[in-house]
C-alpha cells in the first residue's frame, strides 16, 4: 500500500457517497505536539499503582521503554507518513487489515477512554482537595462533592474542546507544563531527602519477589502508561506540517516521558514505603511526607494545584483525541452518520465530543454513587479493563508494520525493512504479554472471582458490541452502495 493510496482516507471522503470530512484547521505545531505527548503519555496518576509493587517495577519500566515504547514511536512515525489523515489507529488498521479491523481498533481505543476519563476525574478529586490545605482530604470521600467537581471539570473540558483545538490545546499545553513542574518538584524533593537523610531503599528492594503475582499486573499497566504517541495522529488533519513536525515531537515527547516516569517511580519509593502508597493520592502523599521532613509543608497546596492542572490536561487530551474515533466512524457509516458532523462555527467534531462526554458523565456518576469503601479497588478494576481495551489497537499497529515489512512490493517510506521488522515483532510480543498479564489481579483486588468476571466479561462485551455496530451499520452502508449502483445503471 503506497502513500498515494493512503490519501484516499476518511479525510478525502468515504466510498458510499456520504459527504467528505470537513476542512479541519491545522493548529497543532511542533511544541504543541511535544506538550501533548508529555501530557498524554506521562500520567502521574498511574505511577502510585505501579510503585506500590516495589522497586522491581523500575526494571519493568526499562524493559517496556525498549521493547514497547521505542517500537511505538517507530510505528507512529512510519504509519503516519504512509497513511496521513484524521483517525490514526482507526485509519491505519482499516488501510492494512480492512474495514472491520479498523473499526474494532478505533472502537477499543474509544471505549477504553470511556472508562479511563472517569478514573482521571476520580484522581482529580483526590488530588484537588489538598489545595484547600491539611484536614480537607476527607472531602474526596464525600460522594456528592466528588461527583459535582468531576462533572463540572468534564463539562468545562468538553466546552473548550468544542470551541476548538486552537483553544482546547492550551489546556493540554498548560497540563503539560504542570506535569513538568509537578514531576520536577516531586523528583527534586526526593533528591533533597536522599542527600540529607539517606534512604531505606536497598538493592534488595529491586529484586524480583518470591511471589511475583501482584507484580505481573504492573507490566500491563506500565504498557498502558506508555501509550499516547499515537494520539496526535488521531487528529492528523489538525497538525501543521505533520511530516516536518511529527518525528521530532515524537522523539522529544518519548525521551521526556520515559525519564519522568522512572524518576517519579524511584522518588515515590524513596519517600513512602510501598505498603503505604495509596493508588489515588500517592503522589501528593509523597510530597506531603517529604516536605514535612524538611520543614516546607507549605509546598503541598501549590503542588496540588500544579498536579490538578496536569490531570485536567490529561483529561482534555484523551477526551478530545479519542472523540475523533466516533467522528471518523460516523463519516465511514459504521456508527450513526450524525457523529461525523462538525460544529458549524468552530469546525470541530462536536457531536462525537458530546456523546463521549455523556457516556463518561454516566460512568463518573455510576462510579461515585456505586462505590463505597473500596475506592482503590474500583479504580484498579477500571484501570485494568482500560489497559486491555487500550492495548488492542497496538496489536494492529505493530501487526501493520509486519505486513508492510513482509510485503513483496515493499517501498521504504521513513524506515527500512529491518527497522520495521524489529519494531513490529518486539512491539507485538510485548503488547500480547501486557494484555495477558493484566488479567492477574493487583494487590488492591480483594475478590479474584469478581475481578476475572469483570475482566473477561467486560472485554467480551465491548468487542461484541463493536461487532454489533459494525455489521448493523455496515449492512446499511452496503445496501446504500448497492442501491446507488443500481440507480446509476
Amino acid at each position: 500500500m503506497s502513500t498515494e493510496n493512503s490519501a484516499a482516507s476518511l479525510s478525502a471522503g468515504v466510498a458510499d457517497g456520504t459527504p467528505h470530512a470537513p476542512n479541519l484547521r491545522r493548529v497543532l505545531g511542533r511544541w504543541d505536539l511535544v506538550l501533548l505527548f508529555v501530557v498524554a503519555v506521562f500520567n502521574l496518576n498511574v505511577v502510585p499503582s505501579i510503585a506500590a509493587n516495589g522497586g522491581v517495577t523500575v526494571w519493568l519500566w526499562l524493559v517496556s521503554l525498549v521493547l514497547f515504547f521505542w517500537p511505538q514511536g517507530i510505528a507512529v512515525i512510519e504509519l503516519a507518513h504512509r497513511y496521513p489523515g484524521e483517525g490514526g489507529v482507526y485509519l491505519w488498521a482499516k488501510e492494512v487489515f480492512g474495514d472491520f479491523h479498523g473499526f474494532l481498533s478505533g472502537w477499543c481505543y474509544w471505549t477504553n477512554n470511556m472508562m479511563y476519563v472517569p478514573t482521571v476525574m476520580l484522581y482529580f478529586v483526590g488530588v484537588s482537595v489538598f489545595v484547600l490545605g491539611t484536614g480537607h482530604e476527607a472531602l474526596a470521600d464525600n460522594r456528592y462533592f466528588a461527583l459535582s467537581v468531576s462533572l463540572i471539570l468534564l463539562s468545562l473540558l468538553v466546552g473548550l474542546n468544542i470551541v476548538g483545538l486552537g483553544v482546547g490545546k492550551w489546556v493540554n499545553n498548560l497540563g503539560g507544563i504542570g506535569t513538568f513542574v509537578a514531576a520536577g518538584l516531586l523528583i527534586g524533593l526526593g533528591v533533597v531527602i536522599w542527600l540529607r537523610f539517606g534512604t531505606t531503599v536497598t538493592w534488595a528492594d529491586f529484586k524480583i519477589p518470591a511471589n511475583p503475582r501482584f507484580v505481573l499486573n504492573s507490566f500491563g499497566v506500565i504498557c498502558f502508561g506508555l501509550v499516547g504517541l499515537e494520539l496526535a495522529s488521531v487528529m492528523g488533519d489538525e497538525i501543521a506540517e505533520p511530516r516536518k513536525n511529527l518525528p521530532g515531537a515524537v522523539a522529544w515527547g518519548g525521551v521526556l516521558s520515559g525519564a519522568l516516569y522512572i524518576g517519579a517511580t524511584i522518588t515515590l519509593l524513596v519517600a513512602v514505603s510501598k505498603q503505604d502508597i495509596s493508588v489515588l493520592q500517592g503522589i501528593v502523599q509523597a510530597v506531603q511526607h517529604m516536605s514535612a521532613r524538611i520543614g516546607a509543608g507549605w509546598i503541598v497546596a501549590p503542588f496540588a494545584i500544579l498536579l490538578s492542572l496536569s490531570i485536567a490536561g490529561i483529561g482534555s487530551a484523551w477526551l478530545g483525541g479519542s472523540a475523533r474515533i466516533p467522528f471518523v466512524a460516523g463519516l465511514d457509516s459504521y456508527l450513526p452518520a450524525w457523529l461525523g458532523k462538525v460544529h458549524p462555527k468552530y469546525h470541530t467534531p462536536a457531536a462525537a465530543l458530546l456523546v463521549h462526554a455523556a457516556v463518561s458523565m454516566v460512568l463518573v456518576a455510576v462510579n461515585f454513587l456505586a462505590v463505597g469503601s473500596g475506592v482503590q479497588e474500583t479504580f484498579q478494576s477500571l484501570l485494568s479493563l482500560a489497559v486491555v481495551l487500550q492495548l488492542v489497537p497496538f496489536l494492529y499497529i505493530f501487526g501493520a508494520l509486519l505486513v508492510i515489512a513482509f510485503s513483496p512490493a515493499f517501498v521504504q517510506c521513513r524506515y527500512g525493512r529491518g527497522t520495521l521488522l524489529f519494531a513490529g515483532v518486539s512491539g507485538l510480543l510485548t503488547t500480547v504479554l501486557g494484555i495477558a498479564l493484566v488479567f492477574f489481579p493487583a494487590q488492591q483486588i480483594t475478590s479474584l472471582l469478581r475481578y476475572e468476571i469483570w475482566m473477561f466479561g467486560g472485554t467480551a462485551f465491548f468487542i461484541g458490541l463493536a461487532a454489533f455496530f459494525f455489521y448493523v451499520y455496515g449492512g446499511r452502508k452496503a445496501a446504500r452502495k448497492l442501491a446507488a449502483a443500481r440507480a446509476e445503471t
